[in-house]
């Protein structure tokens, strides 16, 4: 089902709980379709329009915030395994063929203040940042309904790109000016960019991807959100949420339970796909959070992997006590992985609206 700007906003802001948003966050990871397809799925199921998700009419305002060019990419290698390629920041990636991976970075651009200097323009502002009509498109899609969200670059999603990750979380101790300069440097971006978008349109929701921990944990800790990244996200988020905006959502995989607290001090009110596997238990932290920290997914998705039972189980425990306020919408907690047969699938969804269904009747006694 199709869910505007109206419903979905009365839902997730927590203002009517008539009936909580079931959807498919990222789709099949690489190799499913060709298991389902062996095990009799039709290609509606493969491609998931079978299943009637809520599907969430979002227009994203062609504004740039982040990188802006760079580099001439350039394929250096082409195999049957592997591509070799230099991206746009000058880093060389190698991209696995056949395997639920993304390009992965065997270099980094930058170690030093002067490697930075070099890249740093392509994160400055221009006018160039904003699409041939941007604000007639988004006006447009404001009128029809649609639910309208500017993105910004993650404060340590980016540096983690332009180092890695072990060389951005030493750089908080060994190069903090280097850190805030690169903070600093999106900040005003973001900042120059968002304003003049919201002066002329509405925005309802400010996305940021932050793929900042992995399942023993968060890769830098409170101190480091709270002393870096969190002067990043107050200037953005009060400078949309004085403009109307209503949701701060940030992507993250991981266990963020560490920094949860500093993020939401900030205004972040919007957390995905809450990995079960690495300890992010919706139920947990409705509990410790309230309906103010919505969630979507959260759902174990190696549970569908077992049997009837183990679903049973993994819905149960988190369906009936996440519906019983507005703010969560049922999902899995990251990709369908490889081993789910479309058999255990339908069982799931099958399973989730039935659920649903009887605690709406039992609500309405």
């Amino acid at each position: 089902m199709q869910v505007g700007a109206r419903e979905y906003l009365e839902y997730m802001t927590l203002q009517k709980n008539d009936l909580p948003f079931f959807t498919e966050i990222f789709g099949l990871l690489v190799g499913v379709e060709e298991e389902w397809r062996t095990q009799g799925a039709s290609e509606e199921e493969i491609s998931l329009e079978a299943f009637d998700f809520d599907r969430f009419q979002f227009h994203s305002v062609a504004a740039n915030t982040g990188q802006l060019g760079g580099l001439t990419a350039e394929v250096l290698e082409d195999t049957p395994e592997h591509t070799l390629q230099r991206d746009g920041l000058g880093r060389i990636t190698r991209l696995c063929k056949g395997y639920a991976t993304i390009a992965l970075p065997l270099n980094y651009p930058v170690s030093s203040r002067d490697d930075w200097e070099r890249l740093k323009p392509f994160f400055t502002f221009s006018e160039e940042r904003f699409s041939p009509g941007w604000l007639e498109n988004a006006q447009r899609a404001r009128e029809e309904g649609y639910i309208l969200r500017v993105s910004i670059p993650g404060g340590f999603d980016l540096p983690r790109e332009l180092m890695g990750d072990a060389a951005a979380c030493l750089a908080y101790y060994e190069q903090p000016g280097l850190m805030r300069d690169i903070l600093a440097t999106i900040q005003e971006t973001a900042c120059r960019v968002i304003d003049r978008v919201t002066a002329q349109v509405r925005v309802d929701v400010l996305l940021v991807h932050e793929d900042m921990a992995g399942r023993s944990g968060p890769l830098i800790g409170p101190r480091q959100v709270a002393e870096f990244i969190a002067p990043y996200y107050r200037a953005v988020w009060e400078l949309v949420k004085s403009r109307g905006g209503v949701l701060f959502q940030q992507d993250s995989d991981g266990d963020l339970g560490p920094v949860l607290a500093p993020l939401t001090d900030v205004g972040m009110n919007f957390t995905y796909p809450c990995e079960s596997q690495a300890g992010m238990d919706v139920v947990k932290l409705r509990q410790r959070f309230g309906p103010g920290l919505r969630m979507m997914g959260g759902i174990d998705k190696m549970a569908l992997r077992q049997s009837p039972q183990a679903i049973d189980r993994e819905l149960e425990a988190k369906i009936p006590f996440m519906i019983q306020a507005p703010g969560y919408i049922i999902a899995l907690d990251h990709r369908i992985p490889n081993g789910v047969t479309i058999a255990n699938y339908r069982y799931y969804v099958r399973r989730v609206r039935e659920i649903v269904a009887r605690e709406r009747k039992r609500r309405s006694r």
